[in-house]
């Protein structure tokens, strides 16, 4: 292991620089930096951001990146362009020790140089590593299940959408064709009902340029164990959500579970079984691996346990805000509530630990973080939307419009606006793109199959009377 080169003392005469470490580069960890390269002094502190990706991921987007609607680069921020300032890790933390002020880190160059991770060392820490998918024990669900959290699994998806049409179009078999044609989504919450809104109206406009297959021959199914889908629109704009879904022939099947997926068969808990080759998953997420790799502490859920003013608890030094921290709701009448870790909540709270963070560093009264729910919005594919904006309930044409307006104002950097504004724009001119991509996930299959000779004939097949005790 390898200790990283830091900048502090390097002028003589000069005291040092405090270094401020910020794991992770979502919305919590880009905002903070965004924020605390605007307002720190000359000379004050080095920030240096520790990320899996080069970029941020606007998760609300995935759903229109996955239906075509907008470029998947468009879906995400370079933090490299939006981080001027900033010193930029692309690594993996592996292990934060903060009794010694040092976080483990596994980067790019790791494997190659043979030295081992390297361990940075810091004297205030930002931990905000989001959050990764909740998986269960679902037999058959890791074999056979598919993410909706990243870019890569958005565009995934569509691919292999595009992918089960065109087998269902061109097999002989009746049952794969079914099976083909045939998407189970899992999960009623935002990611769940946007990404099967979205991808059913994208299948359905795909299906006008298929000889063989009419909307009404896909099933889409989606499978929430809660007694309603998305509970942050309130019950009413659910209902309703379920009636629209329904009325698209979409199978909204509540109170059920998933039992398993094995052999591409999704077994329901109400009995019901589905021959698939598509099991979407957005059953909620867990915190990430790296709070417990660390010695801060945590809640009964694997959350850092954090105060109002969105510093760990018990620790100083250390801040933690959105997906991977348990922030008191001050706001709730009922003590001991929460702040729900959505993305609203956290660019809001990556605006508050930035000041303050600032403010401790120059000595100054901390703020506590209150933020009165504003409300959701929703989309359920082209033109059709649920909202419910302070206390005003919304549906179809202007949920969908408020929808891209609420999005749009939030998309970091005036850059990602107006290339989203403008892909919106000609979409509306211009048809929709129905082709699939599924190649670039394996972009050396051809020149290894050219390298290679070509592809391999078949092997022979066994003779129907083969020789015996040597016999030839």
């Amino acid at each position: 292991m390898v200790k990283a080169a830091n900048s502090r003392g390097t002028a003589p005469g000069t005291p040092p620089r405090t270094r401020i470490l910020i794991v992770g580069g979502g919305y919590v960890g880009m905002y903070t930096a965004l924020r605390l390269q605007r307002k720190l002094r000359a000379g004050e502190a080095e920030v240096t951001v520790v990320s899996a990706e080069p970029y941020m991921t606007y998760q609300p987007f995935l759903p229109e990146a996955a239906a075509g609607a907008i470029s998947p680069r468009h879906v995400v921020v370079p933090l490299r362009r939006v981080l001027g300032k900033c010193r930029i890790v692309i690594g993996e933390a592996e292990r934060i020790d903060h009794a010694k002020r040092t976080v483990t880190v596994s980067t790019l160059a790791t494997a190659d140089e043979g030295t081992g991770p390297i361990e940075m060392e810091y004297d205030e820490l930002v931990l905000a590593p989001g959050s990764i998918s909740r998986t269960l024990p679902v037999p058959g669900l890791a074999d056979y299940g598919i993410g909706f959290k990243t870019v890569e699994e958005a565009i995934g998806l569509r691919n292999h959408v595009i992918e089960q049409m065109d087998i269902a179009s061109s097999t002989r078999d009746p049952a794969l064709r079914d099976a083909a044609l045939t998407f189970v989504f899992v999960g009623g919450g935002f990611a769940g009902v946007e990404a099967l809104g979205e991808l059913e109206d994208m299948a359905r406009y795909a299906s006008r340029y298929y000889h063989n297959i009419k909307p009404e021959d896909m099933k889409w199914v989606l499978v929430e164990a809660s007694d309603r889908i998305l509970p942050e629109v309130g019950p009413e704009m659910g209902v309703y959500t379920v009636r629209e879904l329904r009325r698209r022939n979409i199978d909204v099947r509540l109170e059920t579970r998933l039992e398993s997926c094995e052999n591409r068969v999704a077994v329901l808990s109400d009995g019901a079984r589905f021959p698939t080759r598509t099991v979407v998953w957005t059953a909620g997420v867990k915190p990430h691996p790296i709070l417990a790799a660390s010695d801060l502490p945590k809640n009964e859920r694997g959350r850092l346990a954090c105060t109002s003013f969105l510093t760990v608890e018990g620790v100083e030094h250390a801040w933690a805000a959105g997906d991977a921290a348990a922030v008191p709701d001050i706001t709730a009448d009922e003590t001991g509530r929460e702040c729900a870790p959505n993305a609203q909540h956290a660019v809001r709270q990556a605006k508050v630990l930035a000041d303050n963070l600032l403010a401790a560093l120059r000595d100054e009264v901390l703020t506590e973080y209150a933020h009165k729910y504003a409300g959701s919005v929703a989309s359920l594919g082209l033109h059709r939307g649920v909202a419910h904006i302070y206390g005003r309930k919304l549906k179809a044409y202007p949920a969908w419009f408020m929808h891209r307006a609420y999005h749009l104002s939030r998309v970091p950097s005036f850059n990602r606006k107006m290339r989203v504004l403008a892909e919106w724009t000609l979409a509306g001119l211009f048809k929709r793109e129905i082709v699939s991509l599924g190649s670039l996930e394996h972009p050396r299959a051809e020149f290894e199959l050219a390298a290679g000779g070509g592809p391999k004939p078949p092997p022979p097949p066994p003779a129907s009377n083969p020789p015996q005790n040597g016999q030839g």
